[in-house]
Parts: C-alpha cells; structure tokens; sequence
C-alpha cells in the first residue's frame, strides 16, 4: 500500500499493470494515442506485486486488480471505468495537464 501511494503521490498518471494483461496493453495504448506518458508500474515484475495488487483490490479495483489507473493520486479504475471515460468525453479533460 505504502509503495502505491508513493508512486501515484508523485506522478501525475500511473497505470498498475501485468506484462501479460491485454486489457492493460490496450489502457496503456489508449493513454499514448492521447498524448499522455504515464508511469507504468508492471506488477507482476515487482517483488512485492502479490501484495500490491491484493491492496490494489481494497482501494476499489475490480477484480482482478489490473489495470489500476490512477490520476492526480486518485484511483480511476480497471478498464471498465477508464473507456467508459474515455467513450463519455470525460477522460481527455482530466489527462489535460499531462499531455504532450
């Protein structure tokens, strides 16, 4: 939990992923196509992944708990809640300050 918080406290998008999540590849290829580089933390290479992503979980993650994306600190969502944003207009707003 303590290293989650550090890494989305200080950057701005930071997506928690697994290198063989599809659903995470295509968040992370939505998010370049908008301009915006965030911070992928791939999960499954970490040592302590298993506990993140059971922390990942509580914090309100769908099951399972990747693709976590989190903006200005805050938990967005899995890919549900992510292309839904994306789909309603609201995404691009919020990714505003981030793109390049």
């Amino acid at each position: 939990m303590e290293k989650i918080m550090q890494l989305t406290s200080e950057n701005g998008v930071v997506i928690f992923s697994k290198t063989t999540c599809c659903l995470c590849y295509a968040v992370n290829m939505l998010f370049n196509q908008l301009r915006v580089n965030p911070v992928v933390h791939e999960i499954d290479q970490d040592p302590e992944g298993r506990e993140m992503e059971k922390a990942l979980l509580r914090m309100g993650c769908n099951s399972p708990g990747v693709p976590a994306v989190f903006i200005n600190g805050k938990l967005v969502g899995s890919t549900n809640e992510v292309m839904s944003l994306h789909l309603s207009g609201s995404l691009t707003p919020l990714l505003k300050q981030y793109q390049s």
